[in-house]
């Protein structure tokens, strides 16, 4: 899913941007996916389309969060987008009968285990 823009305009990318990036793709990627299955009822084709969507979004808002406490809610929404990401490609193979999803199914899961990776660093950091 690599794209050759670059969010940071020109100079090295933070690892937030790298995430944020690597969520924008896979949204992208998603919608682009779900643009060749016809035969999809519109309602998980909306829904999955918002939930991959909305991964990057939280993420973004999380970036930019005005406290700690915001930051932590916003990654808590990222990561509950992103299982529910998971859960939606997961019905959309059992509609279309397709393993064409497999590698977005396991990016969906990868970002699930990096937005926990990170409330499990939150909360390490808030029991000290």
């Amino acid at each position: 899913m690599a794209d050759s823009r670059n969010l940071a305009g020109g100079r090295a990318q933070t690892r937030n941007e790298i995430l944020e990036k690597r969520m924008l793709l896979f949204a992208a990627a998603v919608i682009k996916e779900l643009k060749k299955q016809r035969s999809l009822p519109f309602s998980v084709v909306d829904q999955l389309t918002r939930s991959s969507a909305s991964i990057g979004a939280n993420y973004a808002e999380a970036c930019n969060a005005s406290s700690k406490l915001d930051f932590r809610n916003k990654i808590f929404i990222a990561k509950k987008e992103a299982a529910e990401t998971r859960y939606w490609i997961d019905l959309v193979m059992e509609l279309a009968d397709s393993q064409d999803w497999l590698n977005l199914k396991q990016e969906a899961k990868e970002l699930v285990l990096i937005l926990q990776t990170i409330i499990n660093t939150l909360k390490g950091k808030s029991e000290k």
